[in-house]
């Protein structure tokens, strides 16, 4: 497709938008009585609802579909696909790398983010010292990447090192190492680059939620003798965990979606494979759609319980 006819549907879909805008303008303002009301959520929610169902559901029922077919998307294998996918050796290190990022990510970027907003919280360096570990969040994911690629760089003993980490090690007498090729322990270093990055997310979020602590409930608790840390066991954790479990959540869905930095760093190479990455090269390099499609509905599994467990929490928030 060449860049005119890109263009040309780029502006077909503008057209088309504001067409569907505008009749529903037209629609609302010529309603009048008791029904207006009604009529105008429904002119400005049916546009959305059908292009949700164009864009998201009719997509989503091809890609199930998809899942039982052969890797050219034509005949009906069944269950291969799956099964594939939970007895191939090569299948079961992606779901186990996969399952160490959704546990590992979340739960150490919020601890690191917790940690860092109470210890700076209230500081004369509160500002700078937050604007340091949010910065990362502005990174693109492949800038990020590419930062950590320098910095775990190897050369061999006795060359002159340009990466950080094995310069440090060179500096304490241990040789260099070879950070993202030795497994499984190039996984975690992956993982560190996604903490790096999802600390700052987790420390903004988190810091808000501790200002937002009513003081009345801090000095009561002062009063009656408590210390550091049970402040932070009986009074901190338990006022912000609304904002703890939208925190982990978020970054889980994020980590199950993670496609990047094990794209950028290795890509899948050396026993790093996730699922979104095997995704991507199952359906567009390899070609093998019902594969692809297998994988797709196993990040759709995995994604909907999160999802549905955040509407729960906020309905119950929504109640108090």
């Amino acid at each position: 497709m060449s860049t005119g006819e890109k263009f040309l549907q780029m502006f077909i879909a503008l057209g088309l938008f504001a067409g569907v805008f505008g009749l529903a303008l037209v629609v609302v303002d010529r309603v009048r009585g008791r029904s207006a009301d009604r009529v105008a959520a429904i002119a400005f929610i049916l546009p959305a609802v059908v292009m949700l169902a164009v864009g998201l559901i009719i997509p989503g029922v091809q890609t199930i579909v998809g899942s039982f077919r052969d890797g050219r998307g034509r005949g009906f294998v069944g269950f291969d696909n799956y099964q594939t996918m939970l007895t191939d050796p090569d299948q079961l290190i992606v779901l186990r790398n996969t399952a160490i990022w959704v546990i590992l990510v979340p739960f150490v970027a919020t601890i690191v983010g917790l940690v860092y907003a109470i210890l700076v919280d209230r500081t004369r360096t509160e500002a700078f010292a937050k604007a340091l570990v949010f910065l990362p969040m502005a990174i693109s994911m492949v800038g990020a990447s590419i930062i950590w690629r320098f910095v775990y760089d190897f050369r061999p003993e006795g060359a002159k090192q340009i990466g950080l980490a094995n310069q440090l090690l060179v500096w304490i007498g241990i040789p260099p190492q070879q950070f993202l090729l030795t497994s499984p322990w190039n996984s975690l270093f992956l993982i560190v680059v996604m903490v790096w990055i999802q600390a700052g997310f987790s420390m903004t979020v988190l810091s808000a939620a501790i200002k937002a602590i009513p003081d009345d409930i801090i000095e009561a608790a002062r009063l009656d003798g408590v210390g550091s840390l049970g402040m932070f066991r009986f009074v901190t954790v338990p006022s912000i965990r609304p904002a703890l479990i939208v925190v982990l959540t978020t970054i889980a869905m994020g980590t199950l979606k993670a496609f990047d930095v094990v794209r950028t760093m290795t890509g899948g190479n050396f026993k790093t494979n996730i699922v979104a990455l095997e995704f991507y090269k199952q359906s567009f390099v390899q070609d093998n759609k019902g594969y692809g499609s297998a994988l797709a509905v196993l990040l759709f599994l995995l994604v909907t319980p999160i999802v549905l467990y955040n509407i729960n929490q906020y309905r119950k928030a929504d109640v108090r």
